[in-house]
């Protein structure tokens, strides 16, 4: 199993250790709901840097990037990110992403880690015609979140970069205990927090100074249980549970991040074309009415017949209930929808609900 710098520091905390897509992570260090509630409360330290890398260099980077996503790249401005997705000519899913422009002519892009090769071919193979270089440097980057309501507390006085102006979606090269690092104002709890990419060979000294630093603030180190938990409750996609290559952008509800009028991308015709038409189904978030946890592959009935599957699926810690992601026939997607979940032999009500289930108070 490939390992992330910062493994051995997990071991020493006490982390539960799991294969995930060929690496050795952390599933839980405390446990996963007290994990989970210090994000929403305090703050979490993530090691993400099982999360792929890769670089698009060249005079034309933009405009290749702009052929392979659907948003609108030509809005970034060097320290500035994006949502994005790389998709197939029928509009499904190669991967979803960040884009970040670092200058004009140079972008990272954030993939996936079980995607990080596949995607990196994936962009390969589409690179003829285009003046650009393409560098997969997803083992060269050290990731790491700080995630939750005191993040921007914790963090402040470990760096120069001016992080409370900082907003959104925006980015920032600086130092963190005296190692180069891009901080950008991101991240996939639904918390306010940040990302942190170093190309150190010493990223434990980033590692330690938060930790040490956020010890007074209630910060612990979170695993992978808690990621996933966490992000559902934000409605935050996961590659391979909620979107994947049989499913269209239009029908996972991301069509905010599709530009039709920006010009040429792969997959705008399809899209086009299902938007004319209508979709036919739609990815709904959903709760338990009846005592149960719906967990992914679970089979969802309308009137007794089969129309699909749950995608993913938790007991909420902080919301505490059930609460899961599902594609239903369109007729049956709107708010207060009943239907049923197949849980061993018995078969739970649930009923459709708006989403995201959680979000932040953004006066907080």
């Amino acid at each position: 199993m490939k390992k992330t710098r910062l493994n051995s520091f997990h071991k020493s905390l006490g982390g539960k250790m799991i294969e995930f897509f060929g690496w050795e992570m952390p599933l839980e260090f405390s446990g996963i709901v007290e994990e989970h509630l210090a994000v929403r409360e305090k703050a979490g330290l993530f090691d993400v840097s099982h999360m792929g890398e890769i670089l698009i260099l060249g005079k034309q980077a933009l405009d290749f990037i702009q052929y392979l996503t659907p948003n609108d790249a030509s809005r970034l401005i060097p320290g500035k990110a994006q949502y994005t997705a790389l998709i197939t000519p029928k509009g499904t899913f190669v991967d979803d992403l960040l884009v970040y422009c670092l200058n004009g002519n140079k972008y990272l892009l954030v993939v996936n880690c079980a995607n990080s090769d596949k995607d990196y071919e994936w962009i390969l193979s589409h690179q003829e015609g285009y003046e650009v270089k393409v560098e997969n440097k997803s083992d060269d980057y050290t990731q790491i979140a700080l995630q939750g309501p005191l993040a921007l507390e914790i963090l402040t006085p470990l760096t120069e970069i001016d992080l409370e102006e900082m907003k959104p979606f925006r980015a920032n090269l600086g130092k963190i205990a005296e190692e180069d690092v891009l901080v950008s104002r991101t991240g996939y709890t639904g918390e306010d927090g940040f990302e942190i990419y170093t190309l150190s060979s010493k990223p434990e000294n980033i590692w330690g100074a938060i930790l040490e630093r956020g010890k007074d603030y209630g910060l612990l180190p979170i695993g992978l249980g808690a990621r996933d938990t966490l992000r559902l409750e934000a409605r935050l996609m996961l590659y391979g549970n909620d979107i994947d290559e049989t499913t269209t952008v239009l029908e996972a509800g991301l069509g905010w991040l599709v530009k039709l009028d920006k010009g040429e991308f792969l997959g705008r015709e399809a899209l086009l074309r299902q938007k004319e038409e209508g979709i036919k189904r739609k990815l709904i978030g959903f709760e338990l009415i009846e005592r149960g946890i719906a967990r992914p592959h679970y089979p969802v009935y309308i009137k007794g017949e089969k129309v699909s599957e749950v995608n993913s699926g938790t007991f909420s810690p902080y919301l505490k209930k059930s609460i899961g992601l599902t594609y239903l026939p369109i007729g049956h997607t709107g708010e207060g929808t009943e239907f049923e979940i197949g849980i061993r032999d018995r078969k739970i009500k649930a009923r459709v609900i708006p989403t995201p289930f959680y979000k932040r108070d953004e006066g907080s």
